[in-house]
């Protein structure tokens, strides 16, 4: 599935989100302005940086469930920025697989709790055990007196 500048912006399954995920365009707020760096003799003139901005609370295109892991992750907003290409459309690219990958990692479920174990009994034995024996082994090592 490869990105496309325009059209909705598709986000892959992934954990969480099983059938992936689909953002009609209008959704999708794209601003542009000049990219600072290199750029030739275009650099005053290309608006090649892209800032695309995706209003998570008004979005229909999430599930409650969805809204809910993405704003405690990332916010209400999400706002991203590319401009590491002389091209727009480049950069357009960019951005929108930067946006699904982002959106792609907030909605993974969060982790299942560590749930703590007790220690074996022979565990523990086996600690007093080794304890026991280091301990022997240093009392030895003491300097030898003359009674």
């Amino acid at each position: 599935m490869s990105p496309s500048a325009t059209g909705p912006l598709l986000v892959p399954p992934g954990p969480g989100n099983p059938g992936g995920l689909v953002v009609p365009e209008d959704e999708i707020d794209e601003r542009f302005s000049r990219s600072p760096g290199p750029g030739g003799q275009s650099v005053n003139t290309t608006d090649s940086r892209v800032e695309i901005v995706f209003d998570v609370a008004a979005s229909q295109a999430l599930t409650p469930q969805q809204r809910d892991r993405v704003v405690a992750a990332l916010g209400p907003r999400i706002s991203v920025t590319a401009s590491e290409h002389r091209s727009q459309l480049r950069n357009r690219v960019a951005a929108r697989e930067r946006l699904a990958e982002r959106l792609r990692t907030a909605l993974a479920p969060p982790p299942r709790p560590r749930v703590a174990t007790k220690p074996t009994r022979g565990s523990q034995r086996r600690r007093m055990d080794a304890k026991r024996r280091r301990g022997e082994t240093k009392a030895g090592r003491g300097r030898v007196r003359d009674e």
